[in-house]
């Protein structure tokens, strides 16, 4: 059984912006996610797609970017459920420093 994360990532940036460093940093947010593996994403309007697959197990979920937040959903298989709570600290910081205005 799958354990769900919902992150919402608050932004001042604009979606478009906020968008663009989505698509340029999701490396350095996946690396927070156990198995580290092949990852596929795929962008449907402001809505992106990924699964993550390593360790034998494969990672799925979305990221939406809208105006003032970037909501990021995550679903864990298997024993990897464990680790959410851990895990979704560490993905609330990655996006806050993705989505930092500079």
């Amino acid at each position: 059984m799958a354990t769900p994360i919902s992150i919402s990532v608050p932004h001042q940036l604009g979606r478009a912006e906020a968008r663009r460093r989505i698509e340029t940093g999701f490396a350095s947010i996946t690396h927070q996610l156990p198995g580290g593996g092949t990852c596929n994403e795929r962008w449907d309007g402001d809505q992106m797609t990924f699964s993550i697959a390593g360790v034998g197990q494969t990672i799925s979920g979305t990221v939406t970017v809208l105006d003032a937040a970037v909501n990021i959903k995550v679903e864990l298989p298997g024993v990897l459920g464990m680790i959410a709570s851990g895990l979704k600290g560490r993905l609330e910081k990655a996006g806050q420093l993705l989505l930092t205005k500079k």
